[in-house]
């Protein structure tokens, strides 16, 4: 009789249907589910493990950093860092990304990040970040060897609208209040002919953890205005 009840009780949860699991806490090394947003081009690859991640409907997607993360090359000669989590996929030559970025501050330098790749030590960042004054901002990082730092426009709250867009070799960077009207930020270039990569990421430099939400995201494989961001 208990072989027979054991046996149908393996028949019955093998039956069971499938369930889709789109986060992993805590990362395991080694382990980590390869992840999928709506409109991402795939595969999306983790450069540094992150504390924790989910993926909510395919659009929504949280990013928890560990503590003392960060990716910056100081040209005040302090240690490098290279250890925040970075969730990258390879975009299209001419392309635009943008999201709702929300930071759950507790730390001076906590930040949520739209960042761009090419190698160790030429990439960009474009953050809403807890500045030294300890109101969020929008800031920019782009470091060819040393970064700099260029702090921009003060937000009020915890979130705000950011947008990456390359056309040609120059690269756009625009922030929104409403995910409407945007506003230049900056422009540069990382060179001609580059492996890039593309993604989204979170940091906590001095902090214990900082979890970012990236929502309403959008993605567009082709060349826009590079003044307007549309």
């Amino acid at each position: 009789m208990r072989t027979y009840l054991h046996l149908s009780l393996i028949v019955a949860w093998l039956s069971m249907p499938a369930v889709a699991v789109f986060a992993q806490t805590p990362v395991a090394a080694g382990r980590i589910a390869a992840p999928a947003i709506d409109g991402i081009p795939g595969p999306m690859t983790w450069q540094n493990p992150p504390a924790e991640w989910k993926i909510v409907d395919g659009k929504t997607l949280s990013i928890t950093a560990d503590k003392q993360t960060d990716w910056y090359v100081s040209a005040m000669g302090d240690e490098p860092r290279n250890n925040s989590p970075r969730l990258l996929f390879k975009p299209t030559d001419d392309f635009s990304l943008s999201a709702k970025v929300n930071v759950d501050f507790q730390s001076q330098w906590d930040g949520g990040v739209l960042v761009l790749y090419v190698n160790d030590s030429l990439f960009a960042k474009f953050c809403l970040e807890m500045t030294i004054e300890k109101h969020p901002a929008i800031v920019s990082v782009v470091t060819r060897g040393l970064s700099d730092d260029n702090n921009s426009i003060a937000v009020k709250g915890t979130s705000a609208y950011l947008k990456v867009t390359k056309v040609g070799h120059a690269i756009y960077f625009f922030a929104s209040e409403d995910g409407q009207s945007w506003s230049l930020i900056r422009v540069f270039s990382l060179g001609d002919n580059l492996d890039l990569r593309v993604g989204f990421s979170s940091q906590a430099p001095v902090g214990d953890r900082c979890t970012t939400t990236f929502s309403q995201i959008e993605y567009s494989p082709r060349k826009v205005n590079p003044w307007t961001g549309k």
